[in-house]
């Protein structure tokens, strides 16, 4: 069984979630709802990397992953979330 670890964030009344092991992301009403979306991402990027050889993902960047974090003029007080899952 793979882990992945996900960041997710609130954006006005949506969730935004974000794996940081291949960059796939999701958005939901609720956190819940967007983890769940990102699982089904990931699991069907796993499986089009498993039919084709040629596909490959790579971690985020630090960058990327700061970029995530800023969106929308973040507060600095806002809460962010690290989460490992298993897909």
């Amino acid at each position: 069984m793979d882990f992945y670890t996900y960041v997710t964030r609130r954006i006005g009344k949506h969730v935004l979630a974000l794996c940081l092991e291949n960059g796939a992301t999701s958005q939901g009403n609720s956190k819940e709802e967007a983890i769940e979306k990102l699982n089904d991402a990931v699991a069907s990027l796993n499986e089009a990397m498993a039919d084709d050889s040629e596909l490959a993902t790579s971690p985020i960047s630090i960058n990327e992953l700061h970029e995530f974090m800023a969106i929308e003029n973040a507060s600095l007080t806002e809460i962010l979330e690290l989460q490992a899952v298993h897909a």
